[in-house]
């Protein structure tokens, strides 16, 4: 280890430089020196010599607390210390405990200052806190301990919150924060805690979304789009999780893909398919055979694709909403069969025997017999799928000679 061959001296010239660096540029309001400063999981170079400067140099609290200009920081700095140092020798749960205690010190602080010349700092603390959170538990994971530090990462992050759900120009940072508390959220499983950060956001008189940062209002249309997706509320989601896309960086592929991951089953469900060529692009060919599905009335495919990439559907929290596909395939199927028959006979093509359904499930490999075949159109007629009516006893689906298939306009169909 570097350490190991390090002078006392110069130890604590690099303790000295560091404590200068926070000081000029509290000072001096630097917020981007003082970003530098707090990002511990991104390995700068001058935390990694000072992290190695503090394992030989046991005695940083003493030159602290000698000088003024640095012992009035000293509840942000010692922690800190403590925080660089452990997370250099992986002591990961040690780390994370120190800097959330140097993180509500500098909290504190900031909710002193009258500006928010510090907001970007902050910005990075909120980030580390999440980061590091997640690295402890995962340490407390491999030792076979309960992972606990992520959901009091969240509670330290509602604080911050409320630092900045006030009035002035700090209140900007509250977004920020937020999508930090839903990446937390997310990650926990515990997504019902997002409803209280989003009323504050949409409600409150003194947030006015459209002053917050691009950057934040994407990643916000984003996950609020998602939990749409989860209350199956698809017209909000296809607005939120489009306004996302249409809002994104056009350089940030990966950020385009995560939405379209989302985006594309909002889509299908109100009936707008997307281009093969934008699958390919974004590397989402999972979706490749749904959407032929789609295209073509193919249930059996549908299904396929669906157990295909059952796990990957599941996780992203979209299998549900595929699944109700099914019935958009049941109307494309009928549409086929009825485009059949009017080649065949134009005057009798709105009348389709529930017989020649079920032949032509059964080609798909797919047993119904004529009762489920009945059951099935009855629901097509009823969600307005299909226009038309029954006629029992000839067992035949009557099609309404005008417009039997309705386009979607864009509202899902449950």
């Amino acid at each position: 280890m570097a350490s190991s061959y390090l002078s006392m001296g110069e130890a604590h010239r690099r303790v000295t430089d560091f404590l200068n660096r926070f000081s000029d540029a509290v000072s001096s309001q630097d917020a981007k020196s003082l970003c530098l400063i707090f990002s511990i999981s991104s390995n700068p170079s001058f935390l990694l010599s000072l992290s190695d400067a503090l394992i030989t140099f046991q005695d940083a609290s003493r030159v602290i607390r000698q000088a003024d200009r640095y012992s009035q920081y000293a509840d942000i700095l010692l922690p800190l210390f403590r925080a660089l140092q452990s997370y250099r020798l992986t002591n990961l749960v040690e780390s994370y405990q120190a800097f959330e205690k140097a993180a509500n010190a500098f909290t504190q602080e900031f909710r002193n200052w009258e500006s928010a010349w510090a907001l970007e700092a902050l910005y990075v603390i909120a980030y580390e806190t999440r980061i590091l959170a997640e690295r402890a538990d995962r340490e407390l994971s491999s030792n076979g301990k309960t992972p606990e530090k992520l959901k009091g990462a969240g509670s330290f992050l509602m604080k911050v919150f409320g630092v900045l759900a006030g009035k002035g120009s700090k209140r900007v940072g509250a977004l920020y924060v937020t999508c930090q508390l839903f990446k937390i959220y997310f990650k926990l499983g515990t997504v019902h805690l997002c409803k209280s950060v989003t009323r504050s956001i949409e409600t409150a008189r003194i947030f006015d979304f459209e002053e917050f940062p691009l950057r934040d209002k994407v990643t916000y249309m984003y996950y609020t789009g998602r939990l749409e997706v989860y209350n199956e509320n698809f017209s909000a989601a296809d607005h939120k999780l489009s306004y996302a896309l249409n809002h994104c960086n056009p350089w940030k592929e990966r950020n385009i893909r995560m939405i379209l991951k989302y985006l594309i089953p909002v889509k299908l469900s109100i009936g707008i398919l997307p281009k093969t060529s934008l699958l390919e692009k974004y590397n989402l060919t999972e979706y490749n055979n749904i959407v032929l599905a789609f295209r073509r009335g193919d249930l059996r495919l549908l299904r396929h694709a669906l157990q295909e990439h059952e796990d990957q559907f599941l996780r992203s929290g979209v299998y549900l909403v595929l699944e109700k596909l099914e019935l958009q395939v049941y109307q494309r199927l009928l549409k086929k069969i009825y485009i059949i028959q009017k080649q065949k006979d134009q005057n009798k093509a709105h009348q389709i025997k529930l017989d020649l359904i079920v032949r032509a499930l059964k080609w798909l490999e797919i047993d119904m017999d004529v009762d489920e075949v009945e059951c099935i159109m009855s629901i097509l007629i009823y969600k307005n799928l299909v226009k038309g009516y029954f006629a029992h006893k000839s067992k035949v689906v009557v099609l309404s000679k005008q417009d039997p298939f309705p386009r979607l306009t864009g509202k899902a169909i449950n």
